[in-house]
């Protein structure tokens, strides 16, 4: 586990490994090593046995602000490949989300902006309160997105949101979120800690193959497209069902609709 002074928190519960993005102060602004802890938290956790389901979350009432400007500043001054840990730290825990096999859930309240907003595109289901703030907004300080927001955000709400978004740098709700198809579900800011711990609660009580196997399912269509996919689908059902899982499956069924 990390310990309290980590930018990174991880802890794993009855099923559920925890993370935490911890500098509360600056509202969870991504540093260099904030990324680095993160992508080894992500990976860390999504090679355990015993964690169904990964929740990533920010201290302090907030997600994250993105990059760090004082951060960003001191690294500048180094050029480009001073820069570039700051972005392929953070650019990596990212990807790790499609590459370790637990479903990734993000919890997002108060802000998610830039690099924040980024992680929302990468996870595998995002939840949000309906009153969080959020927006990529690089746009507004003459920046352009650098942890994956030019691609990951057209294939989630379509062209013109996403290119109306990253041009304009306007700021969305959690509910205009949910709406855009961005996330999953936006909930009242007083039910949403209650929420997310119940949607949580319920993956990590799934059979955990089950659930690996739907989401590497899902990436590899959304990778190889359609046909690859179903491909895919079959030999994986056809195991599935063949297995003990299958025959824990059926007995399930045949006792429920008893």
């Amino acid at each position: 586990m990390s310990t309290s002074s980590s930018p990174v928190l991880s802890s794993v519960d009855e099923g559920i490994g925890r993370i935490t993005l911890n500098r509360p102060e600056a509202l969870n602004a991504i540093t260099v090593e904030l990324g680095a802890q993160f992508d080894a938290a992500l990976r860390d956790l999504g090679t355990r046995a015993d964690v169904h389901v990964i929740l990533v979350r920010g201290a302090g009432g907030n997600f994250s602000a993105g990059g760090d400007f004082a951060e960003v500043e001191r690294l500048r001054a180094g050029g480009v490949e001073a820069l570039r840990p700051l972005f392929t730290n953070f650019g990596s825990a990212c990807r790790a989300v499609a590459e370790i096999a637990p479903p990734v859930v993000v919890a997002v309240e108060g802000f998610a902006m830039a690099g924040g907003f980024e992680f929302i595109q990468a996870a595998d289901v995002a939840l949000v309160s309906a009153d969080a703030k959020l927006c990529d907004n690089h746009v507004n300080f003459g920046q352009v997105p650098g942890g994956g927001g030019s691609q990951r955000l057209l294939p989630l709400v379509g062209r013109q949101r996403a290119l109306g978004h990253l041009l304009s740098g306007d700021r969305i709700s959690g509910e205009q979120a949910a709406a855009w198809g961005l996330v999953y579900r936006s909930f009242a800011p007083e039910e949403f800690a209650a929420e997310v711990e119940s949607f949580v609660a319920t993956l990590a009580a799934r059979r955990p193959d089950a659930l690996r196997t739907i989401k590497r399912l899902v990436r590899f269509g959304e990778a190889r497209g359609v046909e690859a996919g179903l491909a895919a689908e079959l030999d994986a059902v056809l195991h599935h069902i063949a297995g003990v899982a299958g025959a824990d499956g059926v007995s399930s069924f045949r006792a429920k609709g008893a």
